[in-house]
């Protein structure tokens, strides 16, 4: 049986690195691993990654000097070291040894006593050690310190409250079926299988579970009747808000939860003649909304392509667009705590561009008279109200449309949404008509 502190360094390694993300690197631990230890296991790993800049800001205080990036294999176990004797309840003994342990099993035995001195040396200094802490920015919030000065910028009334709440884990959420159930007919399903919930505010098909679980065993799940879909994400097809007999493309659509929300609301029409197209450019992506089609028992034109090229086009003008552009993910760190490692201030720039040649390719292939709804889980101005004004300013048949709602902060252009305390993610959204 291999260390389980090993299996989570190795899945917090790449991280380190900047060569994957968590849920890549999880699987193959979780491969590995006995299935009784797989949720001290999923903790270990995302518990280190959410407390990331913390775990580091504590690790740095207590050696002479940095390792070296050659030894980022054993700064990833020391961090989940840390990790267990500040978040955890493992006894300390337990936890200090095992962590050592984990080293000697990655072939490091070298540097184990430097592991156990700094362990121990938290241990029993650890009031101390949190103290001369307390007024670095980044231990503080527990975030880099270039995202907190750049939402500083962006959110000068709200910035505080984004990061408290990007340090708490998600909710649960649900969409249902309206093919299979109401909403209120499955919200009482689930109260009678002993899952308390709410319905959601502002989706007309979300429901909140009050504790995470096991999807499966909820009613009907494999059967298609409810998806895990984040309360801010369903609201874009409400704001697609298809009519029969409409084109509708999903450009950058995995791993198609926007999609398979559009097409069960096209299902509900006695005539159903809506065509909806699917884009991604990742054939692997591709293939996870081939499996949630399967799932629901939907079907599209899925195609694999680049959305900031044309060679995919049957050059059929759409209706309607959704573009979920690809973006920095700021809004949904709560379910993507290696965010906090990963993300850099330069792919804020390099994103915004890949964002404005996908709306400047798209545009041409909307009908006149027609919409596209641009949404990110992003929530910095660059990649959202920003970058819209930029892009209305340039095209000449380009007119913002107001979105009229009580959800989210109205923007010049368009409406943002911040992480909400069991609620929804940070999202942004904008209605774009093409005139002439």
């Amino acid at each position: 049986m291999r260390n389980i502190r090993a299996l989570a360094a190795n899945a917090v390694y790449p991280l380190l690195m900047h060569t994957g993300s968590l849920n890549q690197s999880l699987v193959n631990a979780l491969d590995s691993c006995p299935e009784k230890d797989r949720p001290l296991l999923q903790q270990l790993c995302y518990g280190t990654a959410r407390n990331f800049p913390r775990l580091l800001c504590i690790a740095d205080s207590l050696m002479d000097r940095p390792l070296r990036e050659r030894d980022n294999d054993v700064l990833a176990v020391l961090l989940v070291g840390l990790y267990q004797l500040m978040d955890m309840r493992i006894p300390v003994h337990a936890a200090i040894s095992e962590t050592v342990d984990a080293v000697h099993q990655l072939d490091r035995g070298s540097l184990s006593g430097l592991v156990n001195a700094v362990l121990r040396r938290f241990d029993r200094e650890k009031e101390d050690i949190l103290d001369a802490l307390y007024d670095d920015i980044t231990y503080h919030y527990n975030h880099p310190e270039w995202f907190i000065q750049k939402l500083k910028a962006n959110w000068p009334e709200f910035w505080q409250t984004i990061l408290e709440e990007n340090n708490h884990q998600a909710p649960l959420t649900l969409r249902i079926n309206r093919q299979h159930v109401s909403r209120e007919t499955y919200h009482h399903m689930l109260q009678e299988a002993g899952h308390g919930s709410e319905l959601t505010r502002w989706s007309e098909d979300g429901i909140v579970l009050d504790e995470p679980c096991d999807v499966h065993i909820l009613p009907h799940f494999s059967d298609g009747w409810v998806s895990v879909q984040d309360e801010a994400a369903q609201i874009a097809a409400q704001l697609i808000n298809q009519s029969p007999g409409e084109r509708i493309l999903d450009a950058c659509a995995a791993p198609g939860g926007k999609l398979c929300h559009l097409l069960e609301q096209a299902s509900v029409y006695e005539s159903n003649d809506i065509t909806i197209d699917a884009l991604e450019i990742d054939r692997r992506r591709a293939k996870r909304i081939t499996e949630n089609l399967d799932r629901l028992n939907q079907s599209c034109n899925l195609m694999v392509g680049d959305a900031s090229e044309t060679d995919w086009w049957n050059q059929e003008p759409y209706d309607k667009m959704l573009v979920d552009a690809p973006c920095s993910a700021t809004g949904v760190i709560r379910r993507n705590p290696d965010i906090k490692i990963l993300r850099t201030g330069e792919a804020i720039h390099q994103l915004s561009a890949i964002q404005m040649a996908i709306l400047k390719n798209l545009w041409p292939m909307l009908k006149k008279g027609g919409t596209l709804v641009y949404a990110t889980c992003s929530i910095f101005s660059q990649e959202n109200d920003k970058l819209i004004k930029r892009f209305i300013a340039e095209t000449e048949d380009a007119e913002h449309q107001p979105i009229s709602a009580e959800w989210g902060i109205e923007r010049p252009y368009g409406r943002q949404l911040f992480p909400q305390r069991n609620g929804h993610d940070g999202f942004y959204y904008a209605v774009i008509k093409k005139i002439g």
